[in-house]
């Protein structure tokens, strides 16, 4: 009776153990794939703009109204000041409810969302990003009366982040 159980406990940890083993080397494989091809792990133009068809929905987007603000030239990607400013008078019936900010070239395209109430006062954010690679990042500012707005900037990185090597 000892015998089968000790049997079965180690035929249950064997095939833990197969399982676990298959598991680490799958994530090895996608490590080293980045590792070689980072462009594997980076998000592609078309993903932005599906991520971008996700928050506006059947909405239409319109372009003004939102500036953003990102160096030209970036050294390190690590460390990216970036600015939105949304052109809004902020009061009981007109005002930012939120804003989506959306890099090209980053392993995820949303990078973050801000959200507003007539009592901020401006709709502005200034913030400390992370970029993958030299692309283009979008702003959408989503307004209280349901429009939806758009400004972007392009950025060369010389060093990526988000795509560190193993």
């Amino acid at each position: 009776m000892l015998k089968i159980n000790i049997t079965r406990y180690q035929q249950n940890y064997s095939s833990l153990n197969v399982r676990r083993r298959w598991y680490l080397s799958a994530l090895g494989m996608l490590g080293i794939a980045s590792y070689l091809r980072p462009s594997l792990a980076l998000a592609s133009a078309s993903e932005a703009m599906e991520a971008m068809t996700k928050i506006v929905g059947a909405n239409r987007i319109e372009d003004g109204r939102v500036k953003l603000v990102i160096p030209p030239l970036v050294e390190n990607g690590n460390l990216v000041v970036l600015k939105v400013n949304i052109e809004s008078p902020m009061t009981e019936n007109n005002y930012v409810k939120v804003v989506h900010v959306i890099a090209e070239g980053n392993p995820l395209p949303n990078i973050f969302s801000a959200f507003f109430t007539p009592r901020s006062g401006r709709a502005e954010v200034t913030t400390r990003v992370r970029l993958a690679d030299s692309q283009r990042v979008w702003a959408i500012a989503q307004m209280s009366d349901g429009s939806f707005w758009r400004g972007h900037a392009d950025t060369l990185v010389t060093l990526s982040a988000c795509t560190e090597m193993i």
